[in-house]
């Protein structure tokens, strides 16, 4: 986080927390909701100022108990997420892959696949979903010990309706991409299940958010 935003949690511990003015798509664009609507699942606005994308991306951080925010200064403004708190990306001309505010993932521990193709993985520097723009070519590198592709895996899951495959660990023999080049095992699940299974919430509210979080505390 930028000192400049430490500092200001400091001098004023006590500001307002605020829900429903902030979301993040499923492709990584943050969204204004000027009418506090994100909750209830408004579409919100589009930002184009590159500065303040950089500032957003910058302060960005999540609480222990799966709740992820924006520290706006001394203001926590907690997100709404439409797929999860990261999206994964593959900067081409790198050949890494990096979350949608620009932090580079060195490991995956975990993949999820949930029943619409989807791909979701737990990365060291949190749980995110792979853009479905870049699903194609991740999907087409990571293979099990067998041989087996991601789309085999995913065929053989369809036509069984079982998580048969939940065993199986992906990899990328070829090590184009340096963060998929450790095996990490697959599972299938429903997409309902998949922010319980990477601990986020989804949609947070102060219903939702536990009130020992709703302090001080930022986790990087």
């Amino acid at each position: 986080m930028d000192q400049s935003v430490l500092d200001a949690v400091k001098r004023w511990p006590d500001v307002p927390v605020v829900f429903g003015w902030l979301s993040l798509t499923a492709r990584g664009e943050w969204k204004l909701h000027p009418l506090g609507d994100a909750q209830l699942g408004g579409a919100g606005q589009g930002i184009s100022n590159t500065q303040i994308l950089g500032f957003i991306g910058r302060n960005y951080a999540n609480q222990v108990d799966g709740a992820w925010f924006f520290q706006n200064g001394p203001q926590r403004v907690y997100v709404r997420l439409d797929a999860a708190p990261l999206i994964l990306r593959v900067d081409p001309s790198t050949q890494v892959i990096t979350t949608h505010n620009g932090i580079p993932i060195r490991r995956i521990s975990q993949w999820y696949c949930d029943e619409t193709g989807q791909l979701f993985a737990q990365t060291d520097v949190g749980p995110g979903r792979v853009d479905d723009r870049d699903l194609q070519r991740i999907a087409e590198v990571l293979s099990a010990s067998d041989g087996r592709s991601l789309f085999d895996l995913y065929a053989s899951f369809e036509e069984s309706g079982t998580a048969r495959s939940a065993c199986v660990s992906l990899s990328d023999p070829e090590k184009k991409y340096q963060a998929l080049t450790e095996s990490a095992p697959l599972r299938f699940l429903k997409a309902t299940d998949i922010p319980a299974a990477l601990h986020f919430i989804p949609n947070p509210g102060p219903d939702s958010v536990t009130s020992s979080s709703v302090g001080r505390k930022i986790s990087a």
